[in-house]
């Protein structure tokens, strides 16, 4: 009865508290300059710019996410109404940029790094999601939605740090599945095809949720998370860790030994540890363990045959050399 008076009341003053609409949205977006080329300039409280961009402001960086390319900046035109990030209840959204809206909903869930939500419907990027209100429901960007609870995060945090226990789950068939593991990670007690039952004593239901609890957790702190490993149910101990990899940087494992790669394996950034390696910028990874490799998801599956290093074949103009990672 009380959520049906919530929705009513929400209903309500969706009606009549914000007239004009998703038509006022557009306005605001063109009013305030939002979408700047492919960056979004998204004015929030307290005189702030949150950008997203794949370039770095020139402005005074308050504070940067690397993993979702977003930026905190001092706001100097100072905006008269900014956005606020939504977390209440709303029944509905709409994706919008500096043309037009289209209403719609989410799809799929944002799951932690890996994977960002999707929407039912499209438009040029960037673009955000807005309640009838305005307020921000996500950051649509080519990969996908930042969904909401990742922005508020990200601009209510004093450090943009997220947490690790050296998995990667997926939804498959209502559960909540282990799809790969950090072999990297000291005693790491997880094996792929874990079933994840419960964390810290609360059921899962979803890998979003789950991810979610698990990234905005503090670095060092204790979880217990029960699976079910075949027909055994079993409590495992974990160590919340720095989380290295993910959203817009790679996510290989290799990036807590100080390798990032773009998209088609070439080494982008690398830690100065290697380079008496003879590892260079711009090396191409081409297999790893004996297998051949294209893209990171295959990557960060065959490299879990990790027993005490890893052997990484690479190329630099057209001569292959490997590498052992330990």
């Amino acid at each position: 009865m009380f959520r049906l008076f919530a929705l009513l009341s929400l209903l309500f003053l969706n009606l009549f508290a914000c007239q004009g609409g998703y038509t006022s949205c557009v306005q605001k977006i063109n009013d305030a300059k939002v979408i700047q080329n492919s960056s979004l300039l998204i004015p929030v409280k307290n005189h702030k710019l949150l950008i997203y961009s794949n370039q770095q402001p020139n402005a005074k960086i308050l504070k940067y996410d690397p993993f979702l390319s977003l930026y905190l900046v001092e706001d100097r035109k100072k905006f008269a109404y900014p956005y606020d990030v939504n977390m209440r209840l709303q029944l509905g959204t709409a994706m919008v940029n500096n043309k037009r809206a289209k209403e719609g909903k989410i799809l799929k869930n944002q799951v932690g790094l890996n994977l960002f939500a999707h929407y039912s419907e499209k438009l040029k990027t960037p673009a955000l999601i807005t309640s009838s209100c305005c307020s921000l429901e996500g950051i649509v960007t080519p990969r996908g939605v930042i969904q909401k609870e990742y922005i508020q995060r990200f601009l209510s945090a004093s450090a943009v740090t997220y947490a690790d226990i050296g998995i990667r789950v997926k939804n498959d068939a209502g559960y909540v599945i282990v799809r790969a593991i950090n072999p990297y990670l000291k005693n790491n007690p997880f094996q792929k095809e874990d079933c994840i039952i419960s964390l810290d004593g609360k059921k899962v239901h979803a890998a979003s949720v789950f991810m979610r609890k698990i990234l905005f957790s503090k670095i060092g702190s204790k979880h217990s998370v029960m699976i079910k490993r075949g027909k055994k149910k079993i409590t495992l101990h974990v160590k919340a860790s720095k989380r290295y990899g993910g959203g817009f940087m790679s996510d290989t494992f290799l990036e807590e030994r100080g390798i990032y790669f773009d998209r088609s394996l070439h080494i982008i950034k690398l830690n100065q540890f290697y380079k008496k390696f003879g590892l260079k910028v711009g090396d191409k990874l081409l297999g790893v363990n004996k297998v051949a490799v294209k893209n990171e998801r295959e990557l960060q599956k065959y490299i879990e045959n990790f027993k005490d290093f890893s052997l990484l074949l690479f190329e630099r103009k057209n001569f292959q050399f490997f590498v052992k990672i330990k």
